[in-house]
């Protein structure tokens, strides 16, 4: 007769599986530089980036402004 004995522990490893993932579950961790939420990151508290300028350029447009008024400044004087 051929009798199953390795069902059994089959089953067990299967068992201690599912146990250790439910355990092992809800705990923030940082995988490959990307933090992954907690089980109570609804709870946390939210960031607040706020608005940056409407025109993403305006450094640009100032900086040349004033090299204009500057060139102005230089013709009027010669």
């Amino acid at each position: 007769m051929k009798t199953n004995s390795s069902r059994p522990g089959l089953f067990l490893a299967l068992t201690a599986a599912v146990i250790c993932s439910s355990v092992l579950t809800g705990c923030q961790t940082t995988i490959g530089g990307q933090t992954m939420p907690s089980a109570d990151y609804l709870a946390d508290d939210v960031q607040f980036f706020p608005a940056g300028p409407e025109f993403p350029l305006t450094n640009q447009v100032e900086a040349s402004r004033k090299q204009e008024a500057a060139a102005q400044a230089i013709d009027q004087d010669y």
